[in-house]
């Protein structure tokens, strides 16, 4: 296979999913995962709260009742040796289970020092990284944070590229859905990092960026998008209500050598 897709000589890079994660990250300095329902909104939260979270990739839409059974062991035990509480799923918190995918549980529980959180889309994208490259997380509540990160490091130029993947999500049979609220969130990072004199753009960057700022009200396209819709009738309008808060984290989501999101 050639490089025609890896948008080579661009300091910044777009692409989709954990396929694109992994195409991208052969040339990346830095991988930025952007999955803003909820996985990239839940660590900013997570990092606010000083919790250290563990990524855990887990079976997509078409998974079998077997293999979600299994993935629900298989992140036990790793909770178990990783000396971490699990995360469970946004339907079937407890009081004894009170975090989960959803920013709003996470706000709401008690403080843990670890968290293993399960995710089929960010979780997988940073998995898609090699140890050699760092990665970090995105959402709508800390692009300045994060662009300023990177640029501050000397990540977004040829020499030092970073790529910006938008998550997305899974139709029924596994396949990947491109998520309207994770290309604004890609979009609004890349205009903030070429603010800040990172760059050239590649073509796709470009395109995510010019869809940031086409997009009148940001609120508004993310609650109306398929996935807001969905997380709405599902009862969590409050997950979106924090996942369109503007800019108002701080701190940064980083992997360690460890594969631990922690403040950068």
């Amino acid at each position: 296979m050639g490089d025609w897709d890896m948008q080579t000589g661009t300091g910044i890079r777009f692409e989709w999913g954990p396929t694109g994660a992994g195409r991208l990250a052969a040339e990346a300095a830095c991988l930025v995962t952007v999955d803003v329902l909820s996985f990239s909104t839940t660590l900013s939260v997570a990092v606010e709260k000083g919790i250290r979270v563990l990524p855990f990739g887990w079976p997509g839409g078409s998974a079998t009742e077997a293999e979600r059974t299994d993935a629900s062991a298989a992140a036990e035990a790793y909770a178990r040796r990783r000396d971490a509480r699990l995360a469970t799923h946004r339907t079937t918190v407890t009081p004894s289970t009170p975090w989960s995918l959803s920013p709003a549980h996470l706000r709401a529980a008690p403080f843990v020092a670890r968290l293993v959180l399960p995710s089929p889309n960010g979780a997988a994208i940073a998995a898609a990284a090699p140890p050699g490259v760092q990665v970090a997380a995105a959402c709508l509540r800390n692009i300045t944070a994060v662009s300023s990160w990177l640029t501050a490091r000397g990540y977004g130029t040829p020499g030092h590229p970073v790529a910006v993947i938008a998550a997305g999500e899974r139709w029924p049979d596994g396949t990947l859905r491109p998520a309207l609220e994770d290309l604004l969130g890609a979009g609004s990072l890349i205009c903030e990092l070429h603010s800040q004199g990172a760059g050239p753009l590649s073509t796709e960057a470009a395109a995510a960026k010019a869809s940031y700022e086409g997009t009148a009200d940001i609120v508004h396209a993310v609650a109306t998008s398929a996935s807001g819709r969905r997380l709405a009738a599902m009862g969590f309008v409050a997950d979106v209500a924090i996942a369109t808060e503007d800019d108002v984290c701080a701190l940064v989501p980083v992997r360690d050598d460890d594969g631990v999101f922690a403040p950068g």
